[in-house]
């Protein structure tokens, strides 16, 4: 819950009336997600929140249980008066939401702008409980339907501009009808998750609703590249496009739709078969989509090799702000240098399970020298200090790369960009499970002072030297994950916790040298701790858990499952 200042208000069950009788006419946005507040404390509060703008009651079934939620006309009334300057409501998750509650609520707010009904069971085509088409008879008090929502949307045309409905069973013919309503102009459109979804249908979305400005496509699992190019050619406005997780889309189309100029932001993670050639070919070709990208997702395409990616740092020098390369296992120390390179306005960086990443990538003294592969198979290039000779392909038994020399680490210095830590306005950085770092990269370039999140899991060759180096040099971190690394101890959270303060968040499950010790050091000095996980830590006590629990007022969750040698006998 917030109040105009943007302050943020927790729900309590003794809570919302004070707050309604208090700061009444100031709330703008009202959050309750999931809470206990019951129907009668809601319809008590809602009245005196005079300028509410946004209302998010996501899965708040109790409410609407019943079917009872806004019965009485002298409710309905009140609530009215409350909200009829309501733009965003959120109704996602809502199990029982039916035809009349649904009207009852939008009865109350009649000039929105954003509606989710995400995750909500609407019967688009069936009427289970009665056994014909939905929405052919009366109101259901069972179940929302196509009928209705139609009916809803052609009455606030004139206001909606976003809809989500992710989650659910929306058909193909489903969706054409919600395209169609007479005078809806959207601007934005969620249908995250919709299996049922085929080209077709988002040919006939996009020709009916050519105003989208940001579409999510993300795990409609029958579209294909024939999506892509009805979107490149019919949403020239586009500004937002996720299109993760669709499978079975190729590179075909990816170019044309980096011709959109308007383009801010690309989904493309978890389409195995992208390449990354279509993008270079697509932002070479447009001038304007190379000033433009600052989003791009790529997590999962397994067959982005280095020297497209090579192309693309340089092509979006000079727009990017997110990139996640999450699982592109065919990267190497390359790609880390190009970023480092290239990418100067970056903020957030995904490289978590790179694992060809090694230290010489962070640290930007990759060798000259490489074995390429092309199509042709590998090529072995001469090496500046041994002009004649051919470098040997690398051996599977050579996974730890050799030490980095300080005379290396002072040609660094010399060389701008080639170090990861050129990238200064970090905010984000994901390095878990890159197997191949250790210390000699940690502490020489993870130094960035507004980082916000880091995390270093699953690397087995970090030591409290990159902890402490950690703690001293990235003093605004408010999350941090550590899990599975065996050599962080105690030594290492007592040289950094006095200098992360701001820390909420914090996972060190799974580090078998942390005690009770290190729960004590976060008491003393991490009292904005919201978040701890210290699961399979196994000299970590019951004992200290719970008197970590009572000292810091901020603390909401601390997983602890299988703490303690006598938690860790029960997984035998």
């Amino acid at each position: 819950m917030e109040d105009s200042d943007g302050e943020e208000l927790t729900e309590t069950p003794a809570l919302p009336l004070e707050v309604g009788a208090v700061l009444g006419p100031r709330v703008d946005s009202l959050a309750l997600p999931g809470s206990s507040i019951t129907e009668a404390s809601l319809l008590a509060l809602l009245p005196r929140l005079t300028s509410l703008r946004r209302l998010d009651i996501r899965g708040l079934d109790s409410l609407f249980m019943s079917g009872a939620f806004l019965s009485r006309e002298e409710h309905r009334r009140q609530v009215r008066v409350a909200l009829s300057g309501l733009e965003e409501l959120d109704l996602s998750d809502l199990r029982y939401l039916s035809d009349l509650t649904f009207n009852r609520l939008t009865g109350c707010t009649p000039r929105l702008r954003r509606l989710s009904l995400a995750g909500c069971h609407i019967a688009f085509e069936f009427d289970p409980y009665r056994g014909r088409p939905a929405g052919t008879v009366a109101d259901s008090s069972a179940l929302l339907s196509l009928r209705n929502l139609r009916r809803l949307l052609t009455e606030q045309s004139s206001s909606l501009k976003a809809l989500d409905l992710s989650r659910t069973s929306i058909t193909p013919e489903s969706l054409r009808i919600v395209a169609q309503v007479q005078d809806l102009v959207l601007e934005e459109l969620h249908l995250q998750g919709c299996k049922e979804l085929t080209d077709y249908s988002v040919e006939v979305l996009v020709k009916h609703q050519p105003g989208l400005l940001k579409l999510d496509l993300s795990g409609c699992t029958e579209l294909s590249s024939r999506t892509v190019q009805a979107v490149a050619r019919g949403l020239r406005s586009l500004t937002h496009l996720s299109l993760s997780r669709d499978s079975k889309i190729t590179e075909k189309g990816l170019a044309e739709l980096l011709s959109v100029s308007s383009l801010v932001s690309l989904g493309l993670s978890g389409c195995l078969h992208s390449s990354g050639a279509e993008l270079e070919e697509g932002l070479k070709a447009s001038t304007a989509a190379t000033a433009q990208l600052e989003l791009l997702h790529l997590s999962g395409c397994t067959n982005l090799q280095d020297r497209a990616l090579l192309s693309l740092t340089q092509l979006l020098g000079g727009s990017l702000r997110e990139l996640d390369l999450t699982l592109c296992l065919s990267l190497t120390d390359l790609s880390v240098c190009a970023i480092a390179t290239h990418l100067q306005k970056l903020e957030v960086l995904r490289l978590g399970w790179c694992k060809e990443v090694t230290d010489r990538g962070l640290l930007g003294t990759v060798q000259e020298s490489r074995c390429e592969t092309g199509d042709g198979g590998p090529r072995f290039t001469r090496t500046f200090g041994n002009m004649g000779f051919f470098e040997p392909p690398r051996m599977p038994f050579e996974e730890r790369p050799r030490p980095v020399s300080r005379d290396e680490l002072q040609r660094l210095e010399r060389r701008h960009g080639a170090s990861l830590s050129a990238l200064r306005r970090l905010t984000e950085l994901d390095l878990s499970a890159c197997s191949k770092l250790s210390d000699g990269s940690i502490t020489q370039v993870v130094h960035f002072p507004d980082l916000q999140r880091l995390s270093l899991s699953m690397l087995p060759e970090i030591t409290d030297a990159s902890l402490a180096s950690v703690g001293r040099r990235c003093r605004s971190l408010t999350g941090l994950q550590l899990s599975h690394c065996p050599g962080i101890t105690d030594r290492g959270v007592a040289q950094a916790v006095p200098y992360l303060r701001r820390l909420q968040h914090l996972s060190l499950s799974c580090c078998d040298n942390i005690t009770d010790r290190t729960l004590h050091l976060l008491m003393q000095h991490c009292r904005r701790l919201k978040t701890l996980d210290v699961s399979m830590c196994k000299n970590i006590s019951v004992t200290a858990v719970d008197l970590l629990q009572s000292q810091l007022p901020f603390l909401e969750n601390v997983h602890h499952k299988f703490i303690g040698v006598a938690d860790l006998s029960l997984t035998d």
